[in-house]
């Protein structure tokens, strides 16, 4: 059974840093994409960013201040958030696919995703 476990999210003041982290279990994904999504009260699941083997895609919202990165050996993915902003307050949700074919910046693209982690950026 695939799990995909976020940890990292917290409460953080307006220009600070978070690093989230996911850990998956039940497959590797090695050569497949990862992605982070994030959604805010009231709005739609959005693309964050995400990656596959050295291609990684940001949304401009967080292009410059958020980094991908992951670990195949331990079957990690991470985002640095750096500079974050009362606007980037949501839950933020890992997701993995098994398709080589997708960038991976669209949620249809996923086929396992985690229960999510909130990240308050207070003002």
């Amino acid at each position: 059974q695939v799990q995909l476990v976020e940890s990292g999210g917290g409460l953080v003041q307006a220009g600070g840093s978070l690093r989230l982290s996911c850990a998956a279990s039940g497959r590797t994904f090695g050569p497949y994409g990862m992605g982070w999504f994030r959604q805010a009260p009231g709005k739609e699941r959005e693309f964050v960013a995400s990656i596959r083997g050295r291609n990684t895609y940001y949304a401009d919202s967080v292009k410059g201040r958020f980094t991908i990165s992951r670990d195949n050996a331990e079957n990690m993915v991470y985002l640095q958030m750096s500079s974050l902003k009362p606007d980037d307050t949501a839950v933020y949700y890992c997701a993995a696919t098994t398709s080589l074919t997708v960038r991976g910046i669209s949620q249809y693209d996923y086929n396992y995703w985690g229960q999510g982690t909130q990240v308050t950026v207070s003002s």
